[in-house]
């Protein structure tokens, strides 16, 4: 599930998302995703894509392997891991 939320002025959020993509200015969730896959594991739940204020953040959620659910927020600018929320993380690390 991927949801986008705010808007941009004059288009659909997901337009605006995804020439900020192809102009570099936000790194493409595939990255992030395949990040996620190479240090943890489980399984993606939902995705949330957050802007105020020209930020960008990545939610994403990861069902882990003893049914833990785990939250990671990600700067969408420059993919950087900002937070994790949730119980057992070390068990999930790879």
């Amino acid at each position: 599930m991927l949801l986008l939320v705010g808007s941009a002025v004059g288009d659909q959020p997901w337009e605006s998302l995804h020439g900020e993509v192809r102009r570099g200015e936000v790194v493409p969730l595939d990255t992030i995703l395949d990040w996620l896959e190479a240090h943890y594991i489980g399984d993606v739940l939902e995705v949330e894509v957050e802007r105020e204020d020209g930020y960008v953040e990545y939610e994403i959620k990861l069902l882990g392997p003893q049914g833990q659910v785990v939250e990671f927020e990600f700067d969408g600018h420059n993919g950087q891991l900002m937070a994790i929320e949730g119980v057992r993380i070390n068990d999930m690390r790879r």
